[in-house]
């Protein structure tokens, strides 16, 4: 990392420069994908959420419940801007849900 003249740079700051430069941020983004699905989703659905798996742009995720996956499939537009609005990004343009 360049040396600064003596600025204070924030724990989170440091960590977002190293993440980028060493482009780790893709496999962070599938973890955090998975994690604001669970937290939002809550244990109705993750009861049934088998698979969550993020790529490129698109969201997968597998359910066992067809009736689960039809109900969501109504609202796939507002699951795509809770979850970015939750990952504070948008990284998921897509939801396909099997």
């Amino acid at each position: 990392m360049p040396k600064r003249n003596n600025e204070h740079i924030s724990i989170s700051d440091a960590l977002k420069e190293f993440i980028e430069a060493n482009k780790l941020e893709k496999g962070l983004n599938k973890v955090n994908v998975a994690d604001a699905w669970a937290k939002l989703m809550g244990n109705g659905v993750n009861n049934y959420t088998t698979s969550v798996n993020l790529e490129r742009e698109t969201l997968y995720v597998q359910l066992s419940s067809s009736v689960l996956r039809e109900e969501l499939s109504y609202g796939k537009q507002k699951i795509i801007d809770i979850l970015n609005e939750e990952l504070g990004k948008e990284i998921i343009k897509k939801l396909v849900l099997r």
